[in-house]
């Protein structure tokens, strides 16, 4: 007889394991259908969002960048014009190689098509992405391009508008100029919403400004297919660009127009400068460049010069460029000297025409002798022996430095305009650690008439005399005066001055050396000069010999109105002539030019021929200035 004991048993087993995985297989499969019901129902919409941003391609719309303008908010500084750009996309170019096509739009844009052909990254990772090889083209060129464009497969082009500056001279110092970004300034810039294709600033309120300026770039989507390639009939979605803000500046282009004529082809410097608030009028420096020259071909090609000039015209020498203050130096010891009485200003000295010091003769720059020489009448005729003798026996280098340091000598001023460099303010420590010498009795008279190795820049000058005028602050120098909507023109942000440095001086101080300085200008050194009648002028003029005994550095520093109540009407005006020009003291027939020009409401051949029938008719003083 057959024994079933186990055949049961194993039947219900077997079916028990047939429930089981019966059951495992309906619960994975509701598990997996509540799954593809939660992805194409429930978040469907957003998975079909995310795969569309997959499937598209952004491409930035450049924004507008923001207007520049003068103080009068009438005429432009700096605009956009418009401009194309031409692009390549290397998986559309068919029948033909990417070489060819460079050769073909290299005659048409009448360009190397080296030039072309480098603007290709060795690697091409996305071949339907457009690759810009040419910007800053007309529209007749681009029109020529898409009539033929049959021979220029895979070639493109987008609206690029670029910057066009209407006044050009040394305005061009201040205002600056853009360019593309480069690989450096990119790897700093990039978390700050920059790209490969963004234009910045390079120099000026261009760069100084420049993310106020430039807006933010839009962006027009196209979709594209697995390879990349735009996929034909589909909608294009635009996020549009938003513009950049306007600038207005303090300058005012007419005074800026007048001290570059004044300036004429000399190189050197003139700052105008609102003592009362710190705004710059005008910031003229010579020579210069001419930023539209960036945009085009011919231009490009003029400014290969510029960078090989030995005088760089890239450098603007209000700020850029420091140098020996000499007699206008002068400022700051009589400061000292009424600060502290060390030397009452009020005694007279026997002063002879030379000083003899550690077995050396020193000759004062006039050969005349003054029995009985106050300190008014040695800053009046600037007498080098008087402020040896002031420097080097009463006041010391020690109470020197300190004083010009209430001044700011050895500081930035921090005008919010770029590559402003220091100046220096020697001393015992400085010249023992960076020559590694002692300092000696002959460096503190160097230093006592604004030689030795002090230097300042025609800005920091500005600001010294500003301290005199506004008898113990200086405002911080500044250009930037408002932030303007684009489009409606409403004040977005307006400049406050703010206060640079107290130098902690009685003001009663300060209003004797502005009548010193007042002195200076009518029975001093530039008595002869400064001729104008529109305006009291107080001064110190500054003569420095600089190697050649033939080439000196003219300075003029100075402020009017003198006594004016308003301190709202006073400028200061500060000049310097480089060494590199044959002499010719035209520091202060610059300022006073200036001066007749400001206050008179003249432009610059009104005001030569207001000032004297000398200056017109003297065939010295015309046939020197170039303009």
């Amino acid at each position: 007889m057959y024994d079933n004991r186990f055949g049961n048993d194993t039947q219900e087993a077997f079916k028990r394991r047939i429930g089981t995985v019966t059951w495992i297989i309906v619960v994975v499969m509701l598990f997996y259908l509540g799954h593809l019901f939660d992805l194409q129902v429930v978040r469907g919409s957003y998975y079909r969002r995310q795969s569309y941003d997959i499937a598209r391609r952004a491409t930035p719309i450049p924004a507008r960048r923001g207007i520049i303008f003068d103080r009068n908010y009438d005429v432009p500084l700096a605009t956009n014009r418009p401009s194309y750009a031409i692009d390549l996309i290397p998986g559309e170019v068919k029948g033909v190689t990417i070489d060819q096509i460079f050769e073909r739009l290299a005659s048409v844009l009448q360009v190397p098509a080296s030039s072309l052909r480098s603007k290709l990254p060795r690697r091409i990772l996305d071949p339907y992405a457009p690759i810009e090889v040419d910007g800053g083209l007309s529209y007749d060129t681009i029109s020529y391009i898409a009539e033929h464009l049959e021979e220029f497969p895979g070639v493109t082009w987008h609206s690029k508008p670029i910057r066009y500056y209407p006044i050009s001279g040394s305005i061009s110092h201040i205002v600056g100029y853009v360019g593309d970004i480069t690989p450096d300034e990119l790897q700093v810039l990039y978390n700050k919403g920059y790209s490969a294709d963004s234009i910045i600033g390079k120099d000026g309120v261009e760069e100084v400004y420049d993310k106020t300026l430039r807006g933010k770039d839009g962006e027009r989507y196209q979709v594209v297919d697995v390879s990349g390639k735009k996929v034909a009939g589909r909608d294009t979605v635009i996020s549009p660009p938003v513009d950049g803000d306007n600038i207005v500046l303090t300058i005012d282009r007419h005074i800026q127009k007048l001290a570059q004529e004044a300036l004429g082809k000399r190189t050197g410097a003139i700052v105008v400068l609102r003592p009362s608030t710190g705004a710059i009028l005008a910031l003229a420096s010579y020579p210069w460049y001419n930023p539209n020259q960036f945009y085009t071909k011919e231009g490009r090609e003029d400014l290969n010069k510029d960078f090989t000039d030995p005088k760089f015209p890239f450098l603007d020498r209000g700020i850029q460029v420091a140098y020996a203050p000499a007699s206008t130096f002068k400022i700051v010891m009589i400061t000292a000297d009424i600060a502290t009485n060390a030397l009452p200003p009020t005694q007279t000295l026997d002063i002879h025409p030379t000083l003899t010091l550690g077995g050396r003769i020193w000759h004062n720059w006039e050969p005349v002798h003054f029995p009985a020489m106050d300190l008014a009448e040695g800053f009046a005729q600037s007498n080098d022996v008087y402020f040896w003798i002031l420097g080097g026996k009463y006041l010391g280098i020690d109470r020197i430095d300190d004083y010009a340091a209430r001044f700011g000598f050895g500081q930035k001023t921090g005008v919010d305009l770029p590559g402003e460099v220091a100046g220096l303010l020697p001393g015992p420590e400085w010249k023992q650690d960076t020559l590694g010498r002692p300092w000696v009795g002959g460096d503190t008279l160097n230093m006592s008439i604004g030689q030795s190795y002090l230097l300042e820049t025609p800005l920091q000058m500005a600001d010294e005399v500003a301290m005199v005028v506004n008898k113990g602050v200086i405002y911080r120098p500044h250009v930037l005066s408002e932030v303007r909507d684009p489009v409606t023109g409403a004040v977005i942000e307006r400049y406050h001055p703010q206060v640079l440095r107290y130098s902690g001086i009685s003001p009663s101080v300060f209003t004797q050396v502005q009548a010193d300085m007042r002195n200076e200008v009518k029975n001093g050194t530039a008595n002869v000069v400064i001729t104008t009648k529109a305006v009291k002028v107080a001064a110190k003029t500054g003569t420095g010999q600089v190697g050649d005994p033939d080439h000196y550095t003219s300075w003029f520093a100075s402020f009017g109105p003198y006594g004016d109540p308003n301190p709202r009407d006073q400028v200061v005006v500060v000049v310097l002539v480089d060494a590199q020009n044959p002499w010719q003291w035209w520091a202060p027939k610059a300022a006073c030019i200036v001066y007749q020009g400001i206050f008179a409401h003249q432009s610059y051949n009104q005001a030569l021929r207001a000032l004297s029938p000398v200056w017109w008719l003297n065939s010295s003083v015309v046939g020197n200035f170039d303009r």
